[in-house]
């Protein structure tokens, strides 16, 4: 019987990565970038406001606010006496710049213009005044407060100047990534695509879910369900449903899906005479091997390299609940290596049981369980979902709807006690 680590050494060590390719940016979201993208040009390509008000110069602003006179001189606008110095107190109004406008405009001393977010800067200002700092009096303006040079402006070249690097290869591409890529006018980049999966389900005893079950007949719910998991996984899954037939077809069925995989799973088909059949026609293919791995549920499994491109391909127990956890533990590790995450692995936090816990003696358990917090202490707490006592077997599924977590038990643990502090492996996030 092989360990967790074994087996998962076994099946990371078959991981084929694909050939980048070419997407459009819309199109890259999620996915590892496979190039260094440099910037070519500013971004932005100009001085921009950053938000509505009027363009000014600094030392404008400073006079206007400063009651000492210029030169001795009183300034325009404002009254002098002898015992009250002059000072400058407003600015004409003397444009308006928009968005996108195409026409330069050019500020005088001691002007100011109105400028819309996003618009390019007149020649010779520095700041932006907001809306808000300004009084406004007909086609002039108060300011009320003093600025720096630079403020609520976007300078040109502020976010990307030429032979910056606007992409790491190996990163991920995320939304900022993207409008980055936008930014500085690339419409495409080389990424390494999502790992293509085929799922098919074999066995006997099913049907697909538009027909009405007879006696000994079950819905094919794995495929289904593996499907979601690669999907989430961050998998382009193609379903192929329920495989069966003469072994010269299902061979053909399988080669096909080689061609155009890098990860093959087929569910239903570990153990006993029915599936002798199709592991016969799989070992036309390649190596394969059962074998029982030392976890509860799950533990017997199936996992080789088949077709000319050694594909990873795994067999899944045909119980839906261990066909989920292989999947978890197993299957989802390698698309993550396969698409490039340096963390291959869910999450584990430490949480405090609030039930006991049965496991399978010599395996590591993976019970699923609903993660919560204590609002007092922000502490983790955990309610085991199956192998509780007076609760619900390990292989059901209806309890794996309501899990949010896996509670991890270590192989050498039969029981844990209420209260007892347990590692706890996240699933998807659940709103």
């Amino acid at each position: 019987m092989r360990t967790v680590e074994e087996q998962l050494a076994t099946i990371t060590a078959a991981a084929v990565t694909p050939e980048p390719v070419r997407v459009a940016i819309s199109e890259a979201l999620g996915l590892r970038c496979a190039e260094q993208v440099e910037g070519t040009e500013h971004f932005p390509g100009f001085d921009q406001a950053a938000i509505d008000g009027y363009a000014v110069r600094c030392v404008d602003i400073r006079q206007a606010l400063d009651p000492t006179p210029v030169d001795g001189e009183p300034s325009e606008g404002a009254d002098s006496s002898d015992d009250q110095p002059a000072r400058r107190t407003a600015l004409p109004i003397v444009g308006e710049v928009t968005a996108g406008s195409h026409r330069p405009v050019r500020l005088q001393p001691r002007q100011c213009v109105r400028v819309h977010a996003g618009a390019p800067l007149p020649t010779l200002a520095d700041a932006v005044l907001p809306l808000d700092w300004a009084e406004t009096q007909g086609r002039r303006i108060i300011p009320q407060e003093l600025l720096q040079p630079g403020e609520f402006v976007h300078r040109k070249g502020s976010d990307v100047q030429p032979g910056d690097v606007v992409v790491e290869q190996g990163s991920v591409i995320g939304a900022a990534q993207v409008g980055l890529l936008a930014g500085v006018g690339r419409s495409k980049v080389l990424v390494y695509p999502r790992p293509r999966m085929a799922v098919m389900a074999f066995g006997q005893e099913l049907i697909d879910i538009d027909r009405e079950p007879s006696l000994g007949k079950i819905y094919d719910v794995n495929s289904y369900a593996l499907t979601a998991a690669g999907r989430e996984a961050g998998a382009e899954v193609h379903r192929l449903g329920i495989v069966g037939g003469e072994p010269r077809r299902m061979k053909d069925i399988i080669e096909g899906q080689l061609i155009r995989s890098e990860v093959v799973v087929i569910t239903g088909a570990v153990g006993g005479t029915a599936s002798e059949e199709l592991r016969e026609v799989l070992a036309e293919l390649g190596e394969l091997e059962i074998t029982r791995v030392a976890m509860h549920p799950g533990s017997v499994m199936g996992f080789g390299t088949l077709g000319a491109d050694k594909v990873p391909t795994f067999l899944l127990p045909a119980n839906p609940s261990a066909a989920l956890v292989a999947f978890e533990v197993m299957v989802r590790p390698l698309i993550q290596l396969i698409r490039g995450q340096r963390q291959s692995n869910r999450r584990v936090v430490q949480a405090r049981t609030i039930a006991s816990i049965e496991s399978a003696p010599h395996r590591r358990g993976f019970i699923r369980g609903q993660l919560m917090r204590d609002r007092d202490t922000g502490d983790f707490l955990v309610d085991p979902l199956g192998a509780a006592d007076g609760g619900e077997p390990t292989h059901l599924l209806g309890s794996h709807g309501r899990a949010n977590c896996l509670i991890v038990v270590p192989v050498d643990v039969a029981h844990i006690a209420p209260g007892s502090v347990v590692d706890v492996m996240f699933l998807t996030n659940r709103a």
